[in-house]
């Protein structure tokens, strides 16, 4: 899953890319309302986070155009600012969800995950093919029960074509939804990790999960 947090307080900034990262989201970050809004418009994202006082384009501002564009990635807007009206007013700019600043993390990470979630209309955190099993909330993998360990980057790969399951991925989609914008999508590191994928996913197993789609990308399905 990848996320845009646009917040000018780099302290902050940091802190939720950290926190994030831990939890295995690609995470791009702008620090002014501009590259915030270029960066929205321009990348397939599964969340933004967005702060309203922004340098250059405030995030009310972001919220509109975005939702003019008819780009309808939810929002949630982090921000100082608690006044009801201040709610209110970015609610109906298009945001999907409202959390002031401080705040808890785990709280924020309950949101983000909620709002993930109703976007890919997800009812469960469990996935699951075939004897493969991921769980989202506590990053657990097994195969016939069998405890799988995985990378920060593996996770996440395996995460992204399990809810894509029989459906073919590209490498431009893996790109643009497992890695962040400073990804070289020339290189072969798509390649090298779906190959570690394939090593602790199917090997020493019958059925194969993981499939390549020659000249397009690649499959997660049983056969």
């Amino acid at each position: 899953m990848r996320i845009l947090v646009i917040e000018d307080e780099k302290k902050i900034a940091s802190f939720i890319k950290r926190g994030l990262k831990e939890n295995n989201y690609t995470v791009d970050v702008a620090f002014d309302g501009d590259k915030g809004l270029f960066l929205a418009e321009i990348n397939p994202y599964d969340l933004i986070v967005l702060d309203i006082m922004l340098p250059g384009k405030d995030g009310l501002f972001i919220c509109r155009e975005l939702r003019k564009k008819n780009i309808g990635v939810p929002i949630l807007i982090l921000t100082a600012r608690d006044d009801l009206e201040d709610k209110i007013s970015g609610l109906d700019s298009g945001a999907d969800d409202y959390l002031t600043k401080p705040f808890a993390f785990g709280e924020f990470l309950a949101r983000v995950r909620a709002l993930i979630r109703r976007k890919a209309d997800v009812k469960t955190t469990r996935l699951k093919v075939a004897d493969l099993e991921l769980d989202q909330l506590t990053h657990r993998v097994r195969r016939a029960g069998r405890e799988i360990e995985l990378t920060r980057t593996e996770y996440a790969l395996l995460e992204y074509m399990m809810l894509n399951a029989n459906e073919v991925v590209t490498r431009t989609m893996i790109s643009e939804h497992v890695w962040n914008e400073d990804f070289d999508s020339f290189s072969n590191v798509i390649n090298v990790y779906v190959n570690y994928l394939r090593k602790k996913i199917d090997s020493g197993f019958e059925k194969k999960l993981i499939h390549s789609i020659r000249g397009t990308g690649y499959i997660l399905r049983e056969e």
